[in-house]
């Protein structure tokens, strides 16, 4: 085994022997040692900057690289092969069925998840690498239960989604310290397929999660630098669309585009992130305090604003400006219910495309007839990058406008407790997305739902009856919900709703909420996988 690196968990030691080559370990070893020190800095440097905010220090476009906003000539990589016209993007994650599906849905792209629509059991991050070097091959076909799955002769374009920077893969270390989720899933998958994607006329394509700084993309440009020149693979060869999903990034997107801009392949609109981040970087700011899950849309002030610059700050530097994900799901048995629903996709994605995006997400193969009817009646070319929005102008202010129409309602608190219960129970059981209530919930909405509980909490809100939320109206709440939580959805374990339930419960008690869910859920799925608890923080 290469050296100073240690697998910490012997499940799936099949899918182990086939993925965890000595090459590739020594590749993983290889990117930890180069690369960890940055990483790490970079996240003590989120915390410093979440201190700044919480003390008052107002968001805003950084002043050290306003030469590079201003600059006009730069622009971003062309569009590598097989990503000229992305106009509907499916998502998902990785397991086999999944892949299959996805790759014949219809769409253009495919993003498998790592991240966000995926529970990271070790088992999942391994068997997800072995399917999709497989479907990249042509050999991912498989039965089950008489039924054939078979690839299609023309797939969709594989995009790849690893794990956040914030995210450690703690069964396996190098020189005892757990290795980056991003790294680990970035070089397992870049390894074994790029050459061969290559090959086949493509490329190794990328999203990237949760990137909070324009220096967080300058440590990923870094790593695909050396990545390529590690096999002997031309520079440039990568693509990568970053998701602008935190309030600073908003700040920094020129930025970001030009750190990349030889590996860029554009920006996505992560909506329900977004969100996430704009509650919980401005816990400390009782102005920033926002109503009902369900209230906060694409066509409030501050979420309007980040979209119209995202586009615009797209097509100025030449790359795609995808947008983002609806919730809805269809709805079987009632049609009165589906066709409401996909009404909500259809004027969704009609907004999208003449905002003027070059494609969009959807999370399920039967919306994707809707999203191509939209996209294809709209956007005549390939993409729209002609649409330079030259009519936008967005300053601070409106990115951090929180002026949304709606209220805190019992109703509204109920869901969110209901979400984060059946979400985070899930994900210990080893489901990154699940569909609730005719909406699919990831950790994305999860976490909406968790912060808006804490900022309640945090700022005494009064829900509609006049009530205000405490920590003890959550924790009745909480208790309440779980034996409904767990008829609606049959599937959960007891065990794993007690978890969650205390987690709820005490999360709401905190001075500030934890960065992340996945974060402190992490030691349950490494435990379950044999990693020591000893290993990582307590959570509860």
């Amino acid at each position: 085994m290469a050296a100073g690196i240690e697998i910490h968990t012997r499940v799936a030691q099949n899918a182990q022997a086939e993925i965890l080559t000595e090459g590739a370990l020594r590749f993983l070893a290889a990117l930890h040692q180069t690369f960890d020190a940055t990483r790490q800095g970079l996240l003590a440097a989120r915390e410093a900057a979440q201190a700044r905010f919480d003390a008052g220090v107002p968001f805003d476009f950084p002043s050290e690289t306003a030469h590079i906003r201003a600059e006009p000539s730069w622009h971003c990589a062309p569009p590598a092969p097989g990503l000229e016209d992305r106009r509907v993007e499916i998502t998902g994650p990785t397991d086999r069925k999944m892949v299959i599906n996805a790759l014949n849905s219809g769409a253009k792209t495919f993003m498998a998840d790592f991240e966000d629509a995926s529970s990271p059991t070790f088992k999942a991050m391994i068997e997800g690498q072995i399917n999709l070097r497989d479907a990249i091959r042509r050999q991912v076909d498989f039965e089950s239960n008489g039924k054939q799955y078979k690839l299609s002769p023309n797939p969709a374009v594989l995009i790849v989604r690893p794990r956040g920077w914030h995210l450690d893969e703690p069964r396996v270390t190098v020189n005892k310290a757990p290795m980056s989720g991003s790294l680990f899933d970035f070089g397992l998958y870049f390894y074994h397929n790029a050459e061969e994607l290559v090959k086949r006329g493509f490329g190794p394509y990328f999203y990237l999660p949760k990137m909070e700084h324009y220096l967080e993309a300058r440590l990923w440009n870094d790593v695909f630098l050396f990545a390529q020149s590690y096999i002997g693979m031309p520079h440039n060869t990568i693509r990568a669309t970053v998701l602008i999903e935190t309030l600073p990034a908003a700040f920094q997107m020129e930025e970001i585009l030009f750190e990349l801009r030889n590996h860029s392949s554009g920006l996505n609109c992560g909506r329900w992130d977004y969100i996430f981040s704009f509650i919980k970087k401005r816990r400390a700011d009782r102005s920033a305090i926002l109503p009902d899950r369900k209230d906060v849309t694409m066509e409030v002030g501050f979420m309007d604003a980040y979209v119209r610059l995202l586009i615009q700050t797209c097509h100025r530097r030449k790359v795609a400006a995808i947008g983002g994900m609806s919730a809805q799901i269809p709805i079987k048995g009632d049609e009165k219910a589906n066709n409401f629903a996909m009404s909500k996709v259809r004027a969704d994605k009609l907004r999208e495309v003449t905002n003027g995006h070059d494609g969009t997400w959807i999370a399920h193969p039967l919306i994707n007839k809707i999203a191509h009817e939209i996209f294809d009646q709209h956007m005549l070319g390939p993409n729209q990058y002609h649409i330079r929005r030259e009519d936008v102008r967005v300053a601070a202010a409106d990115l951090l406008n929180t002026k949304v129409p709606g209220k805190v309602t019992s109703e509204g608190v109920r869901s969110n407790v209901s979400t984060v219960l059946a979400y985070a129970s899930a994900w210990l059981a080893g489901n990154g997305c699940i569909p609730l209530n005719h909406l699919m919930e990831d950790a994305a909405t999860a976490e909406i739902a968790r912060v808006q509980l804490w900022q309640w909490v945090h700022h005494g809100v009064r829900d509609d009856t006049g009530a205000t939320i405490t920590a003890d109206y959550i924790t009745k709440l909480t208790d309440a919900a779980v034996p409904e939580v767990r008829k609606a959805v049959p599937a959960l374990r007891d065990e794993h709703l007690r978890i969650v339930a205390e987690y709820v419960k005490k999360q709401v008690r905190q001075q500030w909420p934890s960065e992340f869910l996945t974060s402190d859920l992490m030691p349950y799925l490494s435990a379950a996988d044999g990693v020591p608890a000893s290993w990582h923080r307590s959570m509860l």
